[in-house]
């Protein structure tokens, strides 16, 4: 069978089990008022609720690394906003709809306040963690000191609402829970939800390749919070009172639990998990009311102990393990289908250098660590069709000059300019906008992932991807193809990185930098690790991307045979300063390189001349 008809056969597989899934769900739902008692009936609709905002959760932590106990927050946003509304204002549909409104812009605008307070250019993982758990003490503090207002600490009872009997109710719960599972699905199964998987892995090279994952993570978190909110707001239609444990920080530990037990990630696990959780948790409370949370609380360490990646994932093995004693069916995962390429539009302003402009020029530049200066005045340029390798000994500043010119917020004191364009304090997605790519000393890609979808990750930027379908097309420039055909990576489009030899997973994210249409090429020791034919194959592939491309690359390397094979000129750096700045020729044999390589005295090499 052929990659394009193994790819549209997947495609239709996974379609088929989509909607097979979201029929037997609805079925479920649409039979489950007349097959169950009155009480459970009652708790499952508020499962079904909890389910929606656990949905967020996982999202956010199970797919974006975001580990946030805020939800409960919103979804209480969401129900007060309903509370407040109905009891000061009144009733009617024009006050259902604002309140719902309401309620969806300000859980939006706390989560838009949370996210620039979390994503700041220098916070780690655990800012967001620590904001989040803050959050609902202060929302839980607001509301009572609101008085009368918001009910205090007894919250709001009573209020007036739309007369719905249980039974619709419980078809409305399960009908949104159902809806936005679906929805949720194909949008983390979409090429978009391959972002968040990559930004989970490596957000740094997600940055380094245009990805703006700020601005990715606020618009996560503001949708996760208005999700949040619709799922409070019809939880106060259904309980008709609104009390601050439900946007407290309790609850929102909760939403964790369900997240992690059921198995993060896996989207299905969690929804599942907090509708079983949350049933069986109100049958024990009435049956064991002092030894229930025990009893939960015992069975979540242990599940994070023995299984860290939750129930669903064990669930899942079995099935496909069963599925493989079936005669004719293969419990095996399939291969992921490859991608087909197919060579980009050429975009002018990004290839090779623009017309008239200097590819790269420092002047002054400088980076300090208190009071360690690691680079002092460094000032030169490097323009198009050039090769400019940088050497020095370890310690030197090559790879914090590569950092610099990459990252606005890197220098302490200089300049930069990218095609006559001053870099100032410009993020590296901004800094890629400008022309720049840059490879990393050690190969810096996405374990999870296969290599089209890495390569599609580097299109990002340029192409966009869908959010809410799944395409196999992918366009690359002609650069980046010649690198795929010349390594044998355009035949293995479908393989997982984990798979790649050391040196395809340097060639593969040599193309993916390619991918992104740079003008000037930034890569720290490309040939690193690699054997003699594949520096010879990498060196080649320069040299032609500087002559045939135009582009400037900027190279570090220690292997100064390889720098003398293909650079254009070299320039030493000793002690974070510019030493030399020549030809292949000078810097070869000066006397001053021989003395940094071999430990003697600059200065008396100096002296001596």
């Amino acid at each position: 069978m052929s990659d394009i008809a193994l790819g549209q056969s997947a495609v239709r597989r996974r379609l088929t089990a989509y909607f097979v899934a979201i029929a037997v769900a609805a079925a479920l739902v649409a039979i489950g008022p007349y097959v169950l008692d009155r009480y459970t009936v009652n708790i499952l609709i508020r499962s079904f609720l909890y389910a929606i905002a656990v949905l967020t959760v996982d999202v956010l932590w199970g797919y974006t690394g975001i580990l946030t106990f805020g939800q409960s927050a919103f979804f209480g946003i969401g129900a007060y906003a309903a509370g407040l509304m109905f009891t000061h204002v009144g009733f009617g549909p024009g006050e259902a709809l604002a309140a719902l409104v309401g309620g969806i812009a300000a859980a939006m605008a706390v989560g838009w306040l949370v996210g620039w307070i979390s994503f700041w250019h220098r916070a780690t993982a655990l800012y967001v963690a620590v904001v989040t758990l803050v959050l609902p003490i202060i929302v839980v503090q607001l509301l009572y000191s609101g008085g009368k207002f918001t009910g205090s600490s007894s919250g709001l009872v009573g209020f007036p609402f739309f007369f719905l009997s249980v039974q619709t109710w419980f078809w409305i719960a399960g009908g949104l829970a159902i809806a936005f599972t679906a929805l949720t699905w194909r949008f983390v199964t979409s090429n978009f939800g391959t972002v968040l998987v990559a930004i989970r892995e490596n957000e740094d090279r997600c940055r380094y390749l245009g990805i703006d994952t700020t601005r990715i993570k606020i618009g996560l978190l503001m949708a996760g919070a208005a999700i949040a909110a619709i799922a409070g707001y019809a939880y106060a239609g259904f309980t008709v009172v609104v009390a601050p444990e439900i946007a407290g920080f309790v609850f929102g530990t909760e939403l964790v639990i369900y997240t992690a037990l059921g198995g993060r990630g896996t989207l299905v696990g969690p929804v599942v998990g907090a509708v079983v959780i949350d049933l069986t948790s109100a049958y024990l409370s009435g049956n064991l009311p002092y030894v229930w949370k025990l009893i939960v609380g015992a069975i979540f360490v242990g599940v994070i102990v023995l299984l860290p990646q939750g129930i669903a994932p064990i669930v899942a093995r079995g099935a496909r393990f069963l599925a493989g004693l079936l005669p004719g069916i293969s419990g095996s995962k399939r291969p992921a289908p490859a991608a087909r390429l197919s060579v980009a539009k050429p975009r002018e302003a990004q290839l090779g250098s623009i017309s008239g402009a200097t590819p790269l020029r420092t002047a002054g530049l400088s980076r300090s660590y208190g009071s360690l200066k690691v680079l002092s005045d460094i000032t030169f340029s490097a323009n198009g069709s050039e090769i400019v390798s940088i050497v020095g000994p370890n310690g030197a500043g090559k790879t914090t000059l590569m950092r610099c010119i990459s990252n606005g917020y890197e220098p302490t004191g200089g300049h930069v300019w990218i095609n006559d364009v001053e870099v100032g304090r410009a993020a590296p997605p901004r800094v890629v906008d400008l022309g720049v790519g840059r490879s990393f000393q050690n190969t810096s890609l996405f374990a999870s992932l296969t290599v089209g979808e890495c390569l599609r990750l580097a299109r990002y930027r340029l192409d966009r991807m869908a959010m809410f379908s799944r395409h196999d097309d992918l366009s690359l420039p002609e650069a980046a193809i010649r690198i795929l055909s010349a390594t044998g990576l355009d035949q293995l489009l479908g393989a997982a990185i984990v798979n790649l030899s050391h040196g395809q997973k340097r060639a593969l994210e040599l193309a993916m930098v390619l991918a992104t249409e740079p003008s000037v090429l930034l890569l720290d020791e490309p040939t690193a690790g690699l054997t003699k034919t594949e520096r010879s194959l990498i060196g080649s592939i320069l040299v032609d991307l500087a002559r045939r491309d135009g582009l400037c690359i900027l190279l570090i390397e220690h292997d100064l045979d390889f720098v003398r094979d293909i650079s254009s000129r070299i320039v030493v750096l000793h002690q974070g300063q510019l030493l030399l700045d020549g030809t292949v020729e000078e810097v070869v044999s000066s006397e001053l390189v021989r003395a940094i390589y071999s430990g003697e005295s600059v200065d008396q090499v100096k002296e001596d001349a």
